[in-house]
């Protein structure tokens, strides 16, 4: 890894030409304005991977904070080569006058975006499309929301002149949604040069929202299962495809990828997952709600476990869970398969391990002339700890934007986020997104990604408020 200093003159100039103009219906404050068009202009660049566009989103970004009047040596990228592709971060430094005598707080967000086909979408994914009360665009919840609030926070705190007491640090990483290659060097930059106090992620968390979309909770990630995907492959001789055999390697795959599509894996109740459903259950109305408070006070309960585990939002609280996610097979259509290989992505509860999954992964599929690839360096991450002192920022921000107390409730994340490498670092690392959402608007990853225009306003002081509150107000 190498970091310089970067300033790219006139880029504000170029962004603002690359993307789509747009109207909004309501008149905005300027800083709202300000945020509105960093978000528009940030989803604008396709930072998927394959298309090299996270350099592009990294110019553009110190561009606008050079402008708002960070000094060129506090605007630092960072370059690594991810899976054979150069991949750009970013580091902010806010400087502090170390009043305080405290440590730096990172706050941490991501840059790259799982890629969306403009084919599959009904709007364009790299276009900002407000309508029906929601803005839709790839990123818009995963997580250009972070990059855009963090950002126009710092802007607005520099515009302010404001002075922290001790630095503050922006890293933005450009790999998270894939090898994590360079999201883990920057964690291995981060702790020999900064050594912040504790971490801050904008990639998780959240305000989860009622149907009515009223406040039930604010989420604060403080565990992450481990990531780990595995290629599963089965070879043949093959031959001509009008002489069938019975050994066909796409028919012996499909076979083991079912029997993982069935198997359960044996359900873990840690004392954070059972704190956090039987809090959450108290505001969750109907049976999904007394399915969470049955399993806090008696997590061996079978209907408990049924209901939790058929709802997708409450299944990979549960257990270790494999999927398949991508499949090839074959040379010729009119050839038997000479091979055939799935992709197996697990999210692996904390304590099980890669090894022991794979080991159950072999033992419920049942065929020895599968080949077993790990395709990821795996990193298993330790549980946080939940400040106090960053409870009662997350409180008062809470309190303003609704005007009365919020449950704050630590929980476990299914999926995984650039937290699990500061963890591993042995900094404490909890996610706090400003974002508030229902289950059922949760489009990250998948088509028509979306988040409510009145709930990406709402959280526009969040990180204000935070950071005042634990940094000098």
């Amino acid at each position: 890894m190498k970091l310089k200093a970067f300033l790219l003159a006139g880029v504000l100039a170029v962004a603002g030409q690359a993307v789509a103009q747009d109207s909004s219906p309501r008149a905005l404050t300027a800083h709202e304005q300000r945020m509105r068009d960093i978000y528009r202009d940030i989803i604008a660049f396709r930072t998927a991977k394959g298309h090299d566009q996270v350099d592009e989103m990294v110019a553009y970004l110190t561009g606008r904070l050079s402008e708002a009047g960070f000094a060129n040596e506090d605007l630092m990228v960072t370059d690594y080569d991810s899976e054979g592709t150069p991949t750009q971060g970013l580091v902010v430094r806010y400087r502090g006058n170390g009043s305080s005598g405290e440590k730096p707080i990172v706050l941490l967000a991501h840059m790259d975006v799982v890629d969306a086909l403009p084919e599959d979408w009904v709007r364009d994914p790299f276009t900002l499309t407000e309508e029906g009360g929601y803005f839709y665009g790839r990123g818009t919840m995963d997580n250009k929301y972070g990059v855009a609030n963090l950002t126009g926070t710092f802007i607005r705190l520099k515009e302010e002149g404001w002075t922290p007491n001790r630095d503050l640090y922006l890293v933005f990483s450009g790999d998270e949604e894939t090898g994590m290659i360079s999201t883990r060097a920057q964690a291995k930059w981060v702790a020999e040069n900064v050594d912040p106090a504790f971490i801050l992620n904008s990639d998780a968390g959240g305000i989860g929202l009622d149907d009515e979309f009223q406040p039930l909770a604010q989420r604060v990630q403080a565990a992450e299962k481990t990531f780990a995907t595995w290629e599963l492959t089965i070879t043949n001789p093959g031959g001509h495809s009008s002489r069938p055999r019975t050994d066909n390697a796409i028919y012996e795959l499909s076979e083991a990828v079912l029997k993982i599509r069935d198997h359960e894996f044996p359900v873990q109740a840690t004392p954070l997952t059972r704190s956090y459903f039987g809090a959450l259950g108290q505001a969750v109305p109907g049976p999904l709600g007394v399915a969470m408070r049955t399993f806090a006070a008696d997590p061996t309960d079978a209907d408990a476990i049924a209901t939790l585990q058929a709802n997708p939002e409450t299944k990979g609280s549960l257990s270790t869970t494999c999927v398949a996610t991508m499949l090839r097979g074959g040379h010729a259509e009119n050839a038997l398969p000479q091979s055939a290989t799935a992709t197996v992505n697990c999210r692996i509860f904390p304590g099980i391990g890669a090894a022991a999954t794979e080991a159950t992964l072999r033992e419920v599929t049942g065929n020895n002339d599968i080949a077993f690839k790990l395709m990821t360096n795996v990193t298993e991450s330790p549980e946080s700890t939940l400040r106090d002192d960053v409870r009662a920022a997350l409180e008062k921000s809470l309190a303003q934007r609704f005007g009365r107390p919020i449950p704050i409730l630590p929980y476990m994340e299914s999926g995984g986020t650039d937290g699990m490498h500061y963890r591993t670092l042995g900094y404490d690392t909890v996610a706090i997104s400003a974002g508030s959402s229902r289950p059922q608007d949760m489009f990250a990853h998948g088509l028509n990604e979306r988040m409510r225009v009145d709930a990406y306003y709402g959280g526009l002081d969040h990180w204000t408020i935070i950071l005042k509150e634990l940094a000098g107000g």
